[in-house]
C-alpha cells in the first residue's frame, strides 16, 4: 500500500484496490484477530431483519478507504480498456455484448468480516485513469446515497450513477441490497445502456463468506436488446465447497422473442457466451486480464486535492489503521464523526440545507428512486491518478 502525504495542510493516504489476486498482501492491513468473535460480539444484541443503515464500527472491523473509493475503484481501476471496446464495436449486438462483459467487470471481491468507512455528506472522491475522468459524490447520508459522473471526452462516454446499499441483518448473515441505478452512455452511436448491479452476501455462520449474489438486469431503450444476469453461490450441507461466483444468464431480443446467446462463467475466471444460432462458443471476459495486477492510484498534485476528497477525510484514521494503531484510529474517527454532526447542529441552528456541489439532486417517494444529475457536463481532469 502507499502513503503519499502533504505535510502542510492536509494528509492523504491512497491503499491498493481490490483484485482477484487473492488476499495475502491485503491480510495485514484489513484483517483483525479474532475476527470472527469479535463480528459475533458486536451483532450479538441485533435483531434479525435489523436495518444495519447506521450502525456505526469500531476501526477493527474498517478497511482503509471509503465505500466512494470502493464505487470508483470498480470503473477506474482495470487492467485493459473494456470502454473502449463497447465504443469500437460495429454492430448493436457486439456492444451490447461488449456492455455485458463491461458490467461484470465491475463487480469486485471483497474481505470478510470488513468493511469500507461510511462516507460522509458532502465527500468526494476524484480520480482519472487515461481519458476517463471519475466523480463520486456522497449526496445524502440518510439514508446513504452516493452519485457518480465519468467522462471519457476522447471516446465520448458518459457514465452517471446513484447507489443505496440496505444491509440488513438476518441471524446467521447480513444481506445488502444495493439500490440505484446505472446509465452508461455511448454517445458517438446514440445510446444508453441502464443496469443495476448485484447484492452483497455476507454469511457469518457455519462458514465465513462473502459473495454477489442477485438478479442484474441491462438494457438498451435504442436497441431494444436486453440481458438477464444472475450471480449465485451454491455451497454443500456444511458450507463448505460449492460452486461460487457463477455468472448465468441471457442476451435477447425483445422484439423477436429469441435468445441471442447464453451466458455462463464466473466472475473471478472467465465468462463466455454462446450463440444460440450457430452454437459458437466465445470468452467475452477475462477477469484476469481486466482485474489482476492493479495498482494504487498516486498523487499528480497534492494543492489541487480536494479536502472533502475521501483519502483526505479519511487519511488520518486509514494511516493509523494500516499501522495497526488501534487507540489512535478510534480517535481519529470519532473525531471525523463529532465534526460531521457539528456540521449538521450548524445548519441546523442556521437553518439551512445541504446542497451537493456536483449534482442536482432530487426524490421521488412514488417510485423510491433517487435523480442524480450531473451539474457539469465534462468531468474535469482529477490531480489523483490511477495508473
Amino acid at each position: 500500500m502507499d502513503v503519499t502525504k502533504w505535510k502542510q495542510a492536509k494528509k492523504i493516504v491512497l491503499t491498493k484496490p481490490f483484485s482477484i489476486e487473492g488476499e495475502s498482501d491485503a491480510e495485514p492491513f484489513y484483517r483483525a484477530p479474532n475476527l470472527l468473535r469479535r463480528l459475533l460480539s458486536l451483532l450479538k444484541n441485533v435483531r434479525p431483519g435489523s436495518d444495519l443503515t447506521n450502525l456505526q464500527l469500531p476501526p477493527v472491523f474498517n478497511l482503509p478507504k471509503s465505500q466512494l473509493q470502493c464505487y470508483g475503484e470498480s470503473v477506474y481501476c482495470t487492467s485493459s480498456n473494456l470502454l473502449r471496446k463497447c465504443n469500437t464495436e460495429k454492430s448493436p449486438v457486439d456492444r451490447f455484448t461488449s456492455v455485458v462483459a463491461w458490467s461484470i467487470s465491475t463487480t469486485r471481491p471483497s474481505y470478510f468480516g470488513v468493511a469500507p468507512y461510511n462516507p460522509i455528506l458532502g465527500e468526494t472522491h476524484h480520480v482519472s485513469k487515461g481519458n476517463l475522468n471519475v466523480l463520486l459524490e456522497q449526496v445524502s447520508v440518510n439514508p446513504p446515497v452516493s452519485a457518480l459522473h465519468a467522462t471519457d471526452e476522447k471516446e465520448n462516454i458518459e457514465m452517471i450513477w446513484w447507489q443505496q446499499p440496505i444491509p440488513r441483518f438476518r441471524g446467521t448473515s447480513i444481506e445488502t441490497e444495493v439500490h440505484g441505478k446505472r446509465q452508461l452512455k455511448l454517445l458517438n452511436h446514440g445510446e444508453t445502456y441502464e443496469m443495476n448491479c448485484p447484492h452483497l452476501s455476507i454469511r457469518i455462520l457455519p462458514v465465513p463468506r462473502m459473495d454477489w449474489v442477485g438478479n442484474v438486469n441491462i438494457r438498451c431503450p435504442e436497441t431494444g436488446l436486453v440481458a438477464e444476469i444472475s450471480y449465485t453461490s451454491s455451497y454443500s450441507l456444511l458450507g463448505f465447497g460449492g460452486n461460487r461466483k457463477l455468472v448465468k444468464g441471457k442476451i435477447l431480443d425483445p422484439s423477436s422473442f429469441k435468445v441471442l446467446y447464453e451466458v455462463d462463467g464466473h466472475w473471478d475466471r472467465t465468462v463466455q457466451v454462446k450463440d444460440t444460432n450457430s452454437g459458437e462458443v466465445r470468452v467475452i471476459y477475462d477477469a484476469k486480464e481486466v482485474i489482476s495486477g492493479l495498482k494504487t492510484p498516486i498523487v499528480k498534485d497534492a494543492e489541487s486535492v480536494w479536502t472533502s476528497e475521501s483519502a483526505v477525510v479519511w487519511g488520518e484514521l486509514s494511516e493509523a489503521i494500516m499501522r495497526n494503531e488501534w487507540e489512535k484510529a478510534r480517535a481519529e474517527k470519532e473525531g471525523v464523526e463529532e465534526r460531521e454532526r457539528k456540521m449538521v447542529r450548524e445548519r441546523g441552528v442556521k437553518g439551512e440545507s445541504w446542497v451537493p456541489k456536483n449534482f442536482r439532486v432530487s426524490y421521488s417517494k412514488d417510485t423510491g428512486e433517487w435523480n442524480c444529475s450531473p451539474i457539469h457536463k465534462w468531468v474535469p481532469a482529477a490531480p489523483i491518478i490511477a495508473p
